[in-house]
């Protein structure tokens, strides 16, 4: 039997031992935190895990391994205790932690505004089903699984180049992803390069039953060519006998939709700059 798409339960509440495989979006935030908490720890990070959000926090800039999801509806007469949570958690109000920290919730969230966080926007997830073949890579790229440290190093500037990551661009190499990485079976890095350039990436983490296709990114000189949707695509089939899973942008949208992805509802999304940032 399929999974449900989401929860029955999410207005009346969410039960702590609710398993990753009652929802399509149970498995999905799980595979997110999973993924997460992992490369944290690999910097030293620290983590806070409650019934209703799963946060995470290396303590300077590190893109969106600072972050907050929330596993259940935010609602808001509890908003004081949670933006008091987070004040100290990350130390917005106090303490010499620096980086931006972002917030992804599946459901709509009270204003954060009088908080101080800015407001995102609201990004499709989307859903596709297993299956499907590798369409033939566009004239020029070639596809690597990441395997070494110097193409961990390679992929982890693609990914601040493409997004972009501002804030990570004075980084020595390694400062977003650990060379741990590369031995977490779970989670595949694939890298495109054109001629010797790296130009495209794309991360999978296979787990809770789903491929969770994270972080595609292409460099601005390389974009309007198909790289990214063929980066999109090595990810989506990392594992082709499980759905995919992907937080798009409104951009990205029309060509997930054409690779057969469907989108499902909008996240909510936001973000916050520390004091010392």
């Amino acid at each position: 039997m399929p999974l449900p798409i989401l929860d029955s339960n999410m207005r009346a509440g969410w039960e702590p031992d609710t398993p990753s495989s009652d929802s399509i979006l149970r498995g999905f935030l799980t595979n997110w935190s999973n993924l997460t908490e992992t490369e944290i720890a690999a910097h030293g990070g620290q983590s806070l895990i409650r019934d209703d959000l799963a946060a995470f926090d290396v303590g300077r800039p590190a893109g969106f391994a600072n972050i907050i999801l929330f596993l259940t509806p935010f609602f808001p007469e509890g908003t004081d205790e949670i933006a008091t949570a987070l004040d100290d958690f990350f130390g917005f109000t106090c303490g010499d932690k620096t980086g931006e920290v972002y917030i992804f919730s599946p459901w709509l969230t009270p204003d954060l505004r009088p908080a101080g966080w800015s407001l995102m926007g609201h990004p499709p997830i989307m859903l596709r089903a297993a299956g499907g073949e590798m369409p033939s890579l566009p004239d020029g790229l070639r596809i690597e699984e990441v395997r070494t440290e110097s193409s961990l190093h390679a992929f982890e500037q693609v990914v601040i180049r493409g997004f972009p990551l501002e804030e990570l661009t004075s980084f020595s190499p390694g400062s977003v992803f650990s060379t741990a990485i590369l031995d977490n079976e779970r989670t595949s890095l694939w890298l495109g390069w054109d001629c010797e350039q790296p130009v495209s990436a794309a991360l999978t983490r296979v787990d809770e039953g789903i491929n969770h296709v994270h972080l595609i990114a292409t460099v601005p000189e390389a974009r309007r060519r198909g790289f990214g949707t063929a980066l999109t695509w090595q990810a989506t089939l990392t594992d082709p006998s499980l759905p995919s899973v992907l937080i798009a942008s409104d951009e990205g949208r029309l060509v997930y939709e054409k690779m057969g992805y469907l989108s499902l509802f909008r996240f909510t999304g936001w973000r916050r700059a520390r004091p010392g940032a």
